[in-house]
C-alpha cells in the first residue's frame, strides 16, 4: 500500500467521529450492476459465517472496450457502518490489497462491458474477526479514489434470535403498521452486562435510509433479552415492491410497454405507473427490492445480458414537499441525482431513466422530505399491514476495554406470514 493511500485511510479514519465516512454501497458512473451474495444465493442478505465455508462474491461490470486494472481492499467498520480503525492485521490474513483477477468480456451485446467478480474469503486474504466489512475497488493507478464500494458482514452465529413482525402494533391493529418483537439468547457469549453492552441494528428490505439501533432491550431474564413493546420497532407497513422484466431486447416481457432502439441503446419503456395509496392490497411474490441478471435466450447472462436504457414513468400530481427516487438494490439503495424522478408538467407525471442490465427487477417509488434523508412509503406505495417485508436483525457486542463491534449473530424475520 502506497503512503499517500496509508496517509488517506489514517486521516478518514481520524475524522470518522466528527463526520461520517460514507461506506454505503456504490459505482461510479462507468461502472454498474454491483451485487453481492452468498455461495451465489441471490436472496440471502450479504452475511457469512467467520471460520466457516461461506462465500461471499461481489459481482459488477466496467463499460468498457477493454480491462481495466483494478484492485481491492477491506475496511473494517463497526456497528454503524463507519471504519472501527483497527490496523488491518487485526482483522485480516493476508495483504489487505489485491488484484481483481476474474473477469470476462461481454459477447454479443451492443453495449461493451468487462464482467467482474471478487469471491472472499480466498487465498490473499481471510477476515479474522466477526463485523461490517467495506469492500472498496480502485485503480492501481490512483488508489486513492474509489471506484465501487460494496457491504458484507460476518457472523459468528453465537446467539439465538427468535421473534416476529405482527400488524398487531402497540399503536393498534389494521393501520398499515408492522411491529416487530424478538428475543436474544446469548447463553453461548459471555456479555458483561446484557442490559447496556448488546447493540441491535433492524434494517428492512436492504434499505439504508430507515435503520433503527436499539442500545438497551426491554427486559432481561438471565441470559435472555426481550425487544418487545419497543416504538422504534414499529415501522410502516409499505407495499409489496414493483416488478418488471427486461430479459429481451425482441419482444416485450412483464411489465415492458415497448421497445426501441436509438443509437447506441435499446430503450426498454415500461408502463406507466400511478400511486397505490388507498388501494386494495395485494399479496405478490417480491424478491424485497433485489435484482437478477438474465437474457432470456443466453448461456450466461452475465456476459451476454445486454444494457438497456428503461424509461418509468409515475403518473401523479406535482409533491412540492417532496423529491422522488427510484429504490432498489439496481439504485445501490442511493438517493442520488440518477434515481431522481424528474416532474414533467406537460404530461402531468414524474419520469426517470436507468442504464440497467437484462434482467428481474424489483423497485418501489419513496418519497422523501425535502429538508429530510428518509424515505416513506405512505405518499405513493401506501401502507399496508399485511405486506411481507424482509427484517434482518443483527446483535452486536463491544467487550470492555475492545476497540471494534463484535457481530454475535444475525437472522431474517420475515412478516405477512
Amino acid at each position: 500500500m502506497t503512503h499517500r493511500l496509508l496517509l488517506l485511510l489514517s486521516v478518514i479514519l481520524s475524522m470518522s467521529h466528527a463526520m461520517a465516512v460514507d461506506t454505503g454501497n456504490m459505482v461510479t458512473p462507468r461502472f454498474r450492476s454491483l451485487q453481492v451474495t452468498v455461495d451465489g444465493n441471490e436472496l440471502a442478505p450479504p452475511v457469512i459465517t467467520l471460520n466457516s465455508d461461506d462465500k461471499v462474491t461481489i459481482a459488477f461490470d466496467e463499460l468498457a472496450e477493454d480491462r481495466s486494472y483494478l484492485r481491492y481492499s477491506l475496511v473494517h467498520c463497526d456497528a454503524s457502518w463507519q471504519p472501527s480503525g483497527l490496523v488491518e492485521s487485526e482483522y485480516l490474513d493476508g495483504f489487505n490489497q489485491a488484484d481483481v483477477e476474474d473477469y470476462s468480456f461481454s459477447r454479443s451485446t451492443t453495449v461493451h462491458y468487462v464482467h467482474y467478480s471478487v469471491t472472499l474469503p480466498n487465498r490473499h486474504m481471510t477476515m479474522t474477526l466477526s463485523g461490517n466489512y467495506m469492500m472498496r475497488v480502485y485503480s492501481e493507478d490512483d488508489p486513492e479514489v474509489n471506484l465501487l464500494q460494496a457491504r458484507f458482514s460476518v457472523s459468528e452465529s453465537k446467539v439465538r434470535i427468535n421473534g416476529e413482525a405482527s400488524s398487531r402494533t402497540d399503536t393498534g391493529s389494521d393501520n398499515g403498521n408492522q411491529q416487530l418483537s424478538f428475543t436474544v439468547d446469548a447463553s453461548g457469549v459471555d456479555v458483561k452486562n446484557m442490559l447496556s453492552d448488546l447493540k441491535v441494528v433492524v434494517s428492512r428490505n436492504g434499505r439504508t435510509d430507515d435503520v433503527v439501533m436499539l442500545e438497551s432491550p426491554q427486559r432481561i431474564n438471565g441470559r435472555i433479552a426481550y425487544y418487545e413493546h419497543l416504538r422504534n420497532l414499529i415501522f410502516p407497513g409499505g407495499n409489496e415492491y414493483r416488478r418488471f422484466e427486461n430479459t429481451s431486447v425482441d419482444f416485450p416481457t412483464m411489465g415492458v410497454e415497448s421497445i426501441d432502439y436509438e443509437y447506441p441503446y435499446y430503450h426498454v419503456t415500461l408502463f406507466r405507473d400511478a400511486p397505490r395509496v388507498g388501494e386494495q392490497y395485494r399479496y405478490d411474490s417480491t424478491q424485497h427490492g433485489r435484482f437478477k441478471v438474465r437474457e432470456y435466450n443466453s448461456d450466461d447472462s452475465n456476459v451476454e445480458a445486454d444494457y438497456t436504457i428503461t424509461h418509468f414513468t409515475l403518473d401523479m400530481p406535482e409533491l412540492y414537499d417532496y423529491d422522488i427516487y427510484i429504490d432498489g438494490d439496481m439504485t445501490c439503495r442511493r438517493f442520488s441525482p440518477e434515481s431522481m424522478m424528474r416532474y414533467d408538467a406537460e404530461s402531468s407525471s414524474y419520469r426517470g431513466a436507468l442504464l440497467l442490465k437484462q434482467g428481474a427487477y424489483n423497485y418501489q417509488y419513496l418519497a422523501v422530505p425535502k429538508d429530510g434523508k428518509r424515505g416513506v412509503t405512505s405518499v405513493i406505495e401506501g401502507d399496508c399491514h399485511p405486506t411481507v417485508n424482509e427484517y434482518l436483525v443483527s446483535v452486536y457486542y463491544r467487550e470492555p476495554g475492545a476497540r471494534y463491534d463484535r457481530l454475535l449473530g444475525s437472522t431474517v424475520i420475515y412478516s405477512g406470514y
